[in-house]
């Protein structure tokens, strides 16, 4: 579950950092011969931790340990080498509506003209004298929950319901005709300016129509789904430094968006209003009715965004949710 809530971290003591940080450097001197021979690279960083308490990857070893990490958390698509992860080096923006703005571009340049493409931007680390700028959705595109809604019950993501009283509370406010569409603004909280929300422009968002290859009436549901599954509550670690802020996408599975987020009950909830329209007997879970309504949520995704040319998997193997590699010099973490 998504909160708003306080993360910092300690910084790494010095020796910590030096550690990591010559750790970090030798795999990426072995990986790139051509980077030339690693000790005086060591010796500059040594220097320049010593002096500052930090240090500044170069663009090189920037996106290859963005690289490195989305690889070893198990993330990256099978179908796309990892390699080819297009890494935005943002570092020097920190001002909450840049960060904001990055995140539009991010969007335009994942989707193109549909083909999506995996990038990462990352954007200022955390420093001895200065905290970089966090996001707090955990992923930029998101809909709102709303409690209370005319059947008493939760109108929108029931994922999102205390999110969405969260933003409310920060200033937000709702479309005056609530819909389970509602898009969520992005908190982004920075050192200089605290807390801030922001608003992706609609032209960034790509949004794909739900309907059903043979069921005709799927479409009056009135069912969508935003494209890019960007996310963006996760810290990039390389070598000692963190970088709190460096959103990254991949491509979206059927399943992750049909049976977890339409169908399950903790979501969207729409089980039993699918089962209805089928006709199915949902008297009880021993005549499997959830597993047609799945497959057929499952369907409907699969073949609506095919239809919109809009790239999407339907195995489970190409997408797997980031999680910690402590042990590597580059990894992911949660906030």
């Amino acid at each position: 579950m998504t909160a708003l809530r306080d993360d910092i971290t300690p910084l790494p003591a010095r020796a910590e950092l030096r550690h990591a940080a010559e750790a970090f450097l030798r795999q990426f001197h072995a990986a790139r011969p051509k980077a030339g021979p690693v000790e005086p690279r060591l010796a500059k960083v040594r220097a320049e931790i010593a002096a500052t308490g930090t240090y500044r990857h170069t663009p090189a070893e920037l996106a290859f340990g963005a690289r490195v990490a989305l690889k070893e958390s198990g993330w990256c698509p099978e179908g796309v080498p990892w390699r080819g992860l297009l890494v935005r080096d943002l570092r020097d923006i920190r001002d909450s509506a840049q960060v904001a703005a990055e995140c539009g571009h991010h969007l335009r340049m994942a989707l193109g003209d549909g083909s999506i493409r995996p990038v990462v931007s990352v954007f200022a680390p955390d420093t001895p004298w200065r905290r970089g700028p966090r996001i707090r959705n955990d992923q930029l595109v998101r809909y709102a929950g709303y409690r209370g809604d005319p059947s008493g019950g939760v109108l929108g993501d029931r994922r999102y319901v205390d999110f969405t009283t969260g933003v409310c509370r920060l200033g937000w406010r709702p479309p005056l005709r609530r819909g389970a569409f509602d898009q969520l603004p992005l908190v982004i909280e920075t050192e200089g300016e605290g807390v801030r929300l922001h608003m992706l422009p609609r032209e960034v968002i790509r949004e794909v129509a739900l309907t059903h290859p043979t069921l005709p009436w799927f479409a009056e549901l009135g069912l969508r789904w935003h494209a890019v599954p960007v996310i963006s509550n996760q810290r990039l670690h390389i070598g000692g430094i963190d970088y709190p802020a460096a959103p990254y996408n991949g491509v979206y599975i059927c399943r992750a968006i049909g049976e977890d987020v339409l169908a399950d009950d903790a979501a969207y909830g729409l089980a039993r209003v699918v089962a209805a329209r089928l006709g199915l007997d949902t008297s009880s879970e021993r005549t499997l009715w959830r597993d047609r309504v799945a497959v057929e949520c499952n369907r409907a995704v699969l073949h609506s965004f095919d239809q919109a040319g809009v790239t999407i998997e339907h195995s489970a193997d190409v997408y797997a949710p980031a999680t910690d590699y402590p042990g590597h010099p580059a990894f992911l973490r949660g906030h």
